[in-house]
């Protein structure tokens, strides 16, 4: 039991109590660093080596400074152990595991060790801090804070966000604004972690959240949940993009944004740096959306390739700059907000290209199936795009081609078949020729044609085609009408050998037995499997 060896100090609570409220901190904790600090003091009293141990009475203030010794049977350490025999002189019903606590008299705090103790109490007080920082902006992320700037490290920002520290870097910040200290600073948190130097809170002011958030602020409706952000794309201090939606058909989403006489809108603006922002309405339909997004530019056509997520749009001669903007800016600032890959072409260059692709087109018509250009025209403005088509295209769909009978349907559909099979021919000759391996024909998913480009690029064995990425094997066997998933089937049907090896290959088939009456080495021996 713990007795008079004590020393009062009621206002050890009073500081304890006002730490706690200035650092916003538990003030439990900040007492359990005191009581450390008058532990490590009492052991540079009298020794490192024994077990010394404080306590604050939480009620008086009253410290209580003991020694500790643990029972045992044998004595390791004779500073913090002692036998059961020894122990029982001091308590008779002492038993092995249990304490010996012996009151040492109050600490008289030298400067030294008043020091010791302060620098204890700083440094526990500081980790609590951090801790309640930590666990106070972990959830916050996402958020935007007012801050004043602390200082300036380097072009780096460190704000005070009162009860906190956070650091804007400076490639976080808009590009030609500077901050002095002193300065407010409104700034979106993006991350919170946990590092050996405490923890850090980083801000952006480039963030594309940042901007809707701060549009969240500035329209009810959004706040609400009445109108949704779908997506945005910034080019920080310069220009940017919000696609915004409406849940509510009565309200306009992007006028809800833009304001009375564009008040709403010029709030965000205005702590931007007078970034220009486009507004546009946010569509399900990807095409849509695209044109959407590359306003102010007016587009005529949009062709889709939804497997590449790619996108061709066709605008007029006179609005290519406009689409385009400045440096490349409004069509990657839309191909960001709608995630496809945009390719604007004017109306002069798509209209070449159409006439370019016609004349292939119809030149591969009037060379395979022997027509005129007339029919091979035809045949082309109908969407027909390979022989192949020709050849396998149920017979009522040639039929609605104006012009076109029945006995001309059949027979441009026998001719198709018999330029594909005298190609299947030649392609098979080739193929042996340029020396492509049997078990690489065998893949499924490659076509004659594939393998005479595969050859002419050196890919003759299996292995030789299971090196390869899916990308090299698109780009060997371009405009062959292989997928970038086929692709890789193809590939993983190339391997699949390699996985049968790594599995260990079957032990070889015993040797049959001779027939009887031969001998063992005689002419009918068997061969080794």
């Amino acid at each position: 039991m713990e007795v008079a060896a004590t020393l009062t100090r009621p206002e050890l609570l009073q500081v304890a109590d006002a730490v706690a409220r200035e650092k916003n901190i538990d003030r439990e904790e900040v007492i359990e660093a005191m009581e450390q600090a008058i532990q490590k003091a009492g052991r540079s009293k009298y020794g490192h080596e024994h077990d010394i141990r404080a306590r604050i009475d939480r009620k008086s203030g009253e410290i209580y400074l003991a020694r500790y010794r643990e029972v045992v049977e044998t004595v390791e350490n004779e500073a913090t152990q002692v036998t059961l025999a020894d122990a029982r002189h001091a308590n008779p019903e002492a038993k092995v595991g249990e304490f010996i606590v012996d009151p040492l008299p109050p600490i008289d705090f030298g400067r030294i060790a008043a020091q010791t103790a302060k620098q204890v109490i700083v440094q526990k007080v500081r980790e609590a801090e951090r801790r309640r920082q930590y666990d106070e902006y972990k959830d916050r992320v996402g958020e935007i804070v007012n801050g004043i700037v602390k200082r300036v490290e380097f072009g780096n920002l460190v704000v005070d966000l009162g009860r906190a520290e956070g650091l804007l870097r400076r490639d976080e910040l808009i590009p030609r604004e500077s901050f002095r200290t002193g300065d407010r600073v409104r700034a979106y948190i993006y991350d919170v972690r946990e590092e050996p130097r405490g923890p850090q809170i980083f801000l952006s002011r480039t963030h594309p959240q940042f901007m809707a958030k701060l549009f969240a602020q500035e329209v009810p409706e959004i706040y609400d949940g009445i109108i949704e952000i779908k997506a945005v794309a910034r080019d920080p201090g310069s220009r940017a993009k919000i696609a915004v939606i409406s849940h509510d058909s009565g309200i306009d989403p992007v006028g809800a944004c833009v304001g009375m006489r564009g008040s709403r809108v010029q709030a965000v603006v205005g702590e931007l740096q007078g970034e220009k922002i486009d507004i546009i309405q946010w569509s399900p339909d990807p095409a849509t959306f695209i044109v959407n997004g590359l306003a102010p530019a007016e587009v005529t056509k949009v062709v889709l390739d939804e497997e590449s997520r790619r996108i061709e749009v066709v605008v007029p001669d006179d609005q290519l700059s406009l689409a385009i903007g400045r440096r490349g800016q409004n069509v990657r600032l839309a191909s960001q907000l709608t995630h496809w890959d945009i390719d604007i072409l004017t109306e002069g260059e798509e209209s070449e290209r159409r006439t370019e692709e016609m004349k292939i087109r119809s030149k591969l018509f009037i060379d395979a199936l022997d027509v005129d250009d007339v029919i091979a025209h035809l045949l082309v403005n109908e969407g027909f795009t390979s022989i192949d088509e020709v050849a396998y295209v149920p017979l009522e769909d040639l039929l609605e081609i104006e012009g076109f009978e029945q006995s001309l349907a059949e027979e441009l559909r026998n001719r198709a078949r018999v330029f594909l099979e005298r190609q299947e021919v030649e392609f098979e000759a080739r193929r042996k020729e340029l020396g492509v391996a049997d078990e690489v024909a065998a893949v499924e998913g490659l076509t004659r044609g594939m393998l005479v480009a595969l050859g002419e690029k050196g890919v003759k064995t299996r292995d030789d085609l299971a090196d390869l990425a899916s990308d090299e094997l698109l780009e060997i066997v371009a405009d062959q009408g292989l997928t970038e998933e086929a692709a890789n089937a193809i590939i993983m049907a190339a391997r699949a050998h390699w996985f049968a090896d790594d599995a260990g290959a079957a032990p070889p088939a015993p040797p049959p037995e001779p027939d009887a009456g031969e001998a063992p080495d005689g002419g009918g021996a068997a061969k080794e499997a």
